[in-house]
Parts: C-alpha cells; structure tokens; sequence
C-alpha cells in the first residue's frame, strides 16, 4: 500500500532551516558509512523486542528525549506500513533463537483507557499477521474470568487472567513460548514472574522499578559520540546533555540545594553550547522523575530560583508519577525546542518514531494546540497524527532537498536508532 500524500506534515520554522538542513545533508552524504556502522554496532548487543523515541527537532538540533522500551501506541502508526510492522516482529522474534509459536502479551493494568487498549489489539494482529498465536493475560487482580472488552473501532480484546503452573505462565491451558511485557512494571516485578522457564521480552530488569532515564542518557552519550566521531559533528548537535543528583523528597523540600546547583550549571552549559553555535534563544531544562513514565513528574525551568518557589500545587505534580510512585530522583536534562507546527493552525508538534527489533517501522506526530515550543507534549489534550511517510524511514532520496519528507523522516529514523542502541547496551549492562 502506498501512504495518503495529501497527509499533513509539520513544517519547521523557515528561518531555523539553514542549519538543520546542513546537519541533515551530512546524516545523507554519509548513509552508507552510518548504514555499515549500524550494521557493525548490531552484532554485539541484544537489541529490545520494541522502542519507541520522543524526538525534538529546533531547527539547530535534533535529538532524542525519551526512550521507551513498553511502547503504547501502535495503534496511532499509519496502517499502510502495517507490513513492516509485520516483518521487524518476525526478525525480533527469530532474533531470541527460540522456537515460539506461542506469545503472550502482558498489558498494563487498563479496562477503562480504550485508546491504550486499541494499541494492544494492534500489537496482537501484527504478531498475529507474523505467524503466531497470540494471547493477552493480565496481572489484575479483579479480572478472574475471560473479560471481553469491546473498542471504538470495532475490535475486541480478550483478557484473561494469568496463572503460573510450576515455572510457567499459563492463560487456561494456553502454554506460551514467549511473554512479551507491554507493562512498564512501575511497581515492580511480580513475585509471578520471578524463575520462571519461559523468556520475558523486554526484561523484567528494564521496567520503570528498576530503569533510570539518568542511565540510558548516560548510554546514549557514548552512542552519539562515537557517532559523532564518524561523520564530523558535535555531539551537542544530536544529544541532549544531562544532570542529576542525589535523593529528592519535593514534598519535604529535601534534595532541592542539589536540584538548584545543578540547574544553574546545565543552563549555564547550554548558554555557552548556544553561543557557540549562534543560537538566539533563551536555555531551558527539563526535570524529570528519573524513572517513570506517561509524561508524569515534568517540569521545565529557566531559572534555578524557579526551584526554590515552587508552590505545593507544582511540588505535589512532582512528587509522584505513575501508580502513585513516589519520586526520590530526578534528572535535569537540557530543554530541546520543538519548531515543528501541525496544520494552518501551526500547532506545536513533536516526532514519535517506533521500532521493533532493529528496524524502524513508522510513527506519528504528538501534537498540542494548549502547549508551547519548550514545554512537555505528552500531556492531557495531546492528540496523535500518523507520520506522512512517503517512504520508509530506512530509505532516503539524496537527490532531493535534506529536508523534504522522506529524507527528514530517515534523519529521524537515525536518531531513533541511536537511541535504540543505547537502550541495547542497556540491556546488556541490565543482564550482565
């Protein structure tokens, strides 16, 4: 199938294109070395069954700002890439070198937000449409019996209660060959899980109880290095520089010394990265609980004396995230704009770009009409559009201008899978 070309693409600000249209001509002119590294860097890593990757794009930087390993969104991709979809979760699953017939999905712990649920009926028909007998268990407690749940667009999702029988998870008598977490884990590993026979993808150990985003950029920043080194760029250009410090309670105002200290020093960096690089806007950082997720516990700051006047409202926002879970650490990382619009309006807008196993396999648009260039996207009010892909992400023209459509989409195809490495030699760190 051939995308909609009447679909709407954000555009970026005219006058910021002169410099991203030169980062982005180098990315082309150096396809094949960047093609040959990636293939290279592959090899020595354990790659995620999925990702997804929250990108930023300024016009004089684009770089990643979250990876997620429990992907929620499938369901917003452009279906006439669904045969990609289909093809990368056969190579993921081949690449576990197990025979499987058999997979269960664990999803969150949703019965009411429908549009997650659309995102599971999706991933059970491309894993389906891969050749593979798919079930969805879940962890609720309240769920006992098969629970049918009927969605918007027409599908269904059957939940059914997990068991474990000796060192296996079992749905009634269907014995999986893999369990493929579409759970983040936020409170934890279940006790179900633990030595059990069968493989879980991704790993328990990356769940948000036990993953730091403080870890992953740490990752990243030796990725984007060495990618860097290949090509003759500065590392700024593609990744977001990053602090964080020890144990904050926003509540008790414990830790905020740390906190303000080094905001001051990252804003103070960044000033002097925009002065190098003639960049006319005013820095900003991102603080963000360490380990969560759904765009929880976010704020973006200006000023170190912002810290100290938070009011309970705003500190009560940051003390907890997903479930409930208290925030004890953050990390400050370097506030990226977005100059991408959406439509006639020019609404903020933002690249979310998916992967299953080492391929890109399309994305879509966050966009927020109540939202600003600097501030999270991933907010009540948001609203997804599918990336207009001409082309895959994996396929550039660079014939054409660096940044018409399909060769801005195979930029951001590069970046995400920067991101995924890193996440790859997180996991290897994780399992090690």
């Amino acid at each position: 199938m051939i995308a909609n070309q009447n679909l709407i693409v954000p555009h970026i600000t005219t006058a910021l294109t002169g410099p991203l249209q030169n980062l982005e001509r180098i990315i082309l002119n150096n396809q094949t070395t960047i093609e040959s590294w990636f293939r290279n860097a592959w090899r020595d890593v354990q790659i995620p069954f999925y990702a997804s990757v929250d990108i930023r794009n300024s016009g004089y930087k684009i770089a990643p700002v979250d990876t997620n390993l429990f992907p929620s969104g499938f369901n917003n991709l452009n279906s006439s890439f669904e045969s990609l979809c289909i093809h990368a979760a056969q190579m993921a699953i081949e690449h576990t070198q197990l025979p499987i017939d058999k997979i269960l999905i664990i999803p969150e712990n949703h019965t009411r937000n429908l549009f997650y649920l659309e995102n599971i009926a999706s991933l059970q028909s491309i894993i389906k449409k891969a050749g593979f007998e798919v079930r969805i268990g879940t962890l609720m407690e309240d769920i006992s019996t098969p629970t049918r749940i009927e969605l918007d667009s027409s599908n269904t999702v059957l939940l059914e209660p997990i068991r474990r029988d000796q060192n296996r998870i079992l749905v009634d008598n269907f014995n999986p060959d893999l369990i493929l977490l579409n759970n983040d884990l936020t409170g934890g590993e279940p006790d179900m899980f633990k030595n059990i026979e069968q493989k879980i993808t991704p790993p328990t150990s990356l769940g948000w109880s036990s993953r730091l985003k403080s870890n992953h950029f740490n990752f990243y920043q030796k990725v984007a290095k060495e990618f860097a080194e290949l090509i003759g760029i500065d590392p700024w250009l593609i990744d977001p520089m990053f602090r964080n410090c020890g144990k904050v309670d926003f509540m008790k105002r414990e830790g905020v010394d740390c906190l303000s200290s080094n905001v001051k020093s990252l804003l103070e960096t960044i000033n002097t990265k925009y002065n190098e690089h003639d960049v006319d806007y005013a820095p900003f950082v991102m603080v963000k609980a360490d380990a969560g997720t759904y765009g929880m516990g976010v704020m973006s700051i200006r000023s170190q004396d912002e810290i100290s006047k938070l009011n309970r409202k705003e500190r009560t926002r940051m003390a907890t995230t997903k479930e409930g879970q208290k925030v004890s650490q953050v990390i400050i990382q370097e506030g990226v704009y977005t100059h991408e619009t959406w439509g006639d309006e020019e609404t903020v807008a933002e690249p979310v770009v998916y992967m299953m196993d080492r391929q890109v396999v399309g994305g879509f648009y966050r966009v927020h009409g109540k939202r600003t260039t600097s501030q999270n996207l991933n907010t009540p009010g948001m609203r997804f559009e599918p990336l207009a892909f001409l082309d895959c992400c994996s396929t550039p023209e660079p014939n054409l201008e660096a940044d018409c459509h399909q060769n801005r989409f195979y930029t951001y195809g590069v970046i995400s899978r920067l991101a995924l490495l890193a996440a790859s030699h997180e996991i290897m760190n994780a399992i090690s």
